[in-house]
């Protein structure tokens, strides 16, 4: 494997800032805070990672995100052998697992170490790609509702928790291609999947000032380049979304209720990056809408939407401030969301 992935050597060569001229140019929801509580999350942050269930190799997730923060999770300097210095719990288990050998693995937990009881697992989080559905299980219940799930988005309707829980962005590699022409041919650009046909998609099909690509896609990124927009709807295909705003496309998502898995949400303001529009107003209606954006706010969300990127890159290697880090991040700031005596072995 590479120690660097495509989309970082791009950044690399379009975003050589350091982290205060991020702070200018990346529309951040604290930017007065993050740094300062970043260098604190690397100095003192430290998680305890609970033994795997037996019978389990190292690759024990379904998805590449999921493989890839577990596995420099466990590289990093933020794991302890220690728990009483841990302020987190990880609990590894794998995709595949039954709900009943979850309960199960949970109840072992409860039972074997004192950790768990302390806080009904608020400071626990566990990794799990589509998120853990509801159970009339006592331990279920409590991981569900109290421990952090990192799961991928877009995760399903019902099994994402706002403000507790965190989404790992796609990983998307993509090389880059020379510029193409500086004035944008189209208003906007969507990639269709297997799931993509609906009215409204018809109606952008049909459409003069929108370009619709149906797979195999343009693998140079000429058609994302040569769009202001870029198209997608919420719960389809978004894998190439950081792709997009690497190569300063607005990302446009659409969607008829509002988005709480959005990835690094405790980070980024998205609606200064990307725009959100309901589908009732046909392809019309969203024409309408891009181009009511002021040229100055387009010009403001390309730059922070192609800074933004940073923290949306994976890397073999963990790099400062990419996506592992943000992740690290979020659970950092989640650290303290349930007070407790700290437990003394007796």
């Amino acid at each position: 494997m590479a120690s660097i992935s495509p989309i970082a050597l791009l950044l690399l060569s379009l975003l050589t800032f350091t982290g205060h001229v991020l702070s200018a140019t990346t529309s951040y929801l604290s930017p007065e805070t993050l740094f300062s509580n970043y260098d604190k999350m690397l100095d003192s942050f430290k998680i305890f990672v609970y033994t795997t269930p037996p019978s389990t190799d190292g690759n024990i997730f379904t998805t590449t995100q999921e493989s890839q923060f577990y596995t420099s999770l466990l590289r990093s300097p933020f794991v302890t052998e220690d728990p009483i210095q841990a302020h987190l719990f990880f609990i590894p288990f794998p995709s595949s697992l039954s709900t009943r050998n979850l309960a199960r693995q949970i109840r072992n937990i409860r039972v074997r170490y004192p950790f768990w009881n302390r806080t009904l697992g608020a400071d626990h989080f566990y990794l799990s790609a589509a998120g853990v559905d509801s159970s009339s299980d006592r331990n279920i219940v409590e991981l569900k509702k109290n421990s952090i799930q990192i799961s991928c988005f877009p995760t399903s309707s019902g099994l994402f928790i706002p403000h507790k829980d965190i989404t790992l962005p796609p990983i998307h590699r993509f090389q880059v291609a020379p510029s193409v022409n500086a004035t944008p041919a189209f208003l906007g650009y969507m990639r269709l999947s297997e799931r993509s046909p609906s009215s409204l998609i018809e109606e952008i099909k049909e459409h003069p000032e929108f370009k619709v690509e149906s797979a195999p896609w343009n693998k140079t990124g000429e058609f994302i380049k040569s769009s202001r927009f870029c198209l997608f709807v919420y719960g389809d295909d978004m894998t190439w979304m950081v792709e997009a705003m690497a190569l300063q496309c607005v990302p446009v998502v659409i969607t008829d209720r509002p988005i709480q898995d959005l990835p690094l949400m405790d980070v980024m303001k998205w609606s200064e990056i990307a725009v959100f529009v309901s589908s009732s107003g046909g392809a019309n209606g969203l024409r309408r809408v891009l181009d009511g954006i002021e040229k100055s706010r387009y010009e403001m969300m390309k730059k922070s939407g192609a800074a933004a990127t940073q923290h949306l890159a994976w890397n073999a290697e963990p790099q400062p401030h990419d996506v592992f880090h943000m992740i690290i991040y979020q659970l950092w700031l989640r650290r303290h969301t349930i007070r407790y005596a700290r437990w003394v072995e007796q």
